[in-house]
């Protein structure tokens, strides 16, 4: 990319290392300040609100508006503390952003070796509070994400991708149609206990990489696929994170500080259903993201999120042992994948 100006302010971008999106990321200097500097989004196509990187519920309304914007300008209204956006040149498809540093989460806890991973994620546990709640009510027609959910449909689709890429793809065979049917039967129950949950603003992919950490203070990325789901999602993803492994006990100990931070807002939730109902969202989201690695090394050409796959479906593995009646899906599960075995 060459120089480019803004005003009279000549910049520099240096690139910056991306997720597994099609999006680039530029660092730019200003010469004036401040800022003295901002980061550079840079779509795929100037158009890329178009079609989502993952897929949504079937009833979603038509997006004629950048999701990334939309969820962005959400938030911010939500006091959810997310980049501030500069300005977007649509037609070319760039977003200058608020830089918000290089550390997330999973760094600055040193992959939960750092004495300061409780505290790091105690705060990430109390923003998520406040983004369950402060972006969920009042309810926003305007804001994409109240138009999508985690219905059984797209809970299912997310399975099914499991099936494809984490089963099929991975191993190099079809699955028999009576271990397909049979697999897809249990998981469904799954499907089903989520999708009648009440539903909150959801983050969707809210784990450590996800979370930058400024100053001591926390920042959210990666927000645009946003929709509303059961509020065990969001703390799944990050609790049961595929990128770092926390200590039982620590995650215990989040899991009732959410539950308490949801009380003291007045916004209560039954203890015992909500662990359950935390452990079956994270073998759906463990599973979907095992699936998603698979999917990204085959389909993208980059195998570097292969290496995560046997600590996330270790996840799966330890809840499909501690509740009875997931044993099914475990032995099924556990003919065509090592790792439930």
């Amino acid at each position: 990319m060459e120089l480019a100006k803004k005003g009279d302010r000549t910049v520099a971008p240096t690139p910056l290392a991306g997720d597994a999106s099609n999006r680039r990321y530029f660092r730019i200097e200003l010469a004036g300040g401040p800022p003295h500097t901002l980061v550079l989004m840079q779509l795929a196509a100037p158009e890329a609100f178009k079609q989502s990187e993952e897929a949504v519920s079937g009833a979603a309304p038509p997006v004629t508006e950048l999701p990334f914007v939309n969820i962005l300008s959400h938030l911010a209204k939500a006091d959810v503390p997310v980049p501030a956006l500069y300005y977007y040149d649509q037609p070319a498809g760039l977003l200058y952003l608020e830089d918000v540093g290089d550390v997330n989460l999973a760094q600055a806890c040193q992959d939960a070796t750092s004495p300061d991973t409780p505290e790091l994620y105690r705060h990430a546990v109390d923003l998520l509070v406040r983004l369950h709640l402060k972006a969920t009510f009042p309810a926003d027609p305007a804001c994409l994400a109240f138009g999508r959910a985690f219905d059984v449909p797209l809970l299912m689709w997310e399975f099914d991708h499991f099936i494809e890429y984490g089963i099929e793809k991975r191993a190099g065979k079809a699955l028999p149609e009576k271990d397909r049917h049979a697999i897809r039967s249990e998981m469904r129950k799954i499907a089903e206990a989520m999708a009648t949950q009440p539903r909150v603003f959801t983050h969707r992919d809210y784990h450590s990489r996800n979370l930058m950490v400024q100053d001591g203070r926390l920042r959210v990325l990666d927000f645009q696929d946003a929709l509303m789901g059961p509020a065990t999602y969001d703390l799944a993803s990050l609790l049961r994170d595929s990128y770092l492994s926390l200590e039982q006990d620590l995650i215990d100990e989040l899991v009732l500080r959410y539950l308490e931070g949801r009380a003291k807002a007045r916004a209560p939730l039954d203890r015992v259903m909500f662990q359950r109902l935390f452990d079956l969202t994270s073998i759906q989201r463990n599973l979907k993201a095992a699936g998603r690695f698979v999917y990204i090394g085959r389909e993208k050409h980059n195998d570097r999120y292969l290496q995560y796959i046997p600590r996330t479906l270790g996840y799966v593995r330890r809840n499909l042992e501690h509740y009875r009646d997931l044993h099914p899906l475990r032995k099924l599960l556990a003919e065509h994948v090592a790792e439930l075995q």
